[in-house]
C-alpha cells in the first residue's frame, strides 16, 4: 500500500503523521504544497516522548 500525506507546509501535523506511520510501515511519502524550512520543534518534541524521531 502506498500513502501519500499532503500538507500545506509539511511542517508539523503532516511531518507528525509521517513519523507515527512510518514506525509501522516504511513506504510512506509525505509532502508540502508550500515547504516550510524545518519541522516545527512542538511537533518534534511531541513525538520524542514517544519515543519516534523526526528531527
Amino acid at each position: 500500500m502506498k500513502i501519500l500525506i499532503l500538507c500545506s507546509d509539511n511542517s508539523c501535523l503532516s511531518q507528525m503523521a509521517q513519523g507515527w506511520l512510518q514506525s509501522f510501515d516504511k513506504s510512506l511519502t509525505v509532502a508540502g504544497i508550500s515547504p516550510a524550512i524545518e519541522v516545527h520543534p512542538l511537533a518534534v518534541q511531541t513525538l520524542a516522548s514517544s519515543g519516534i524521531d523526526i528531527s
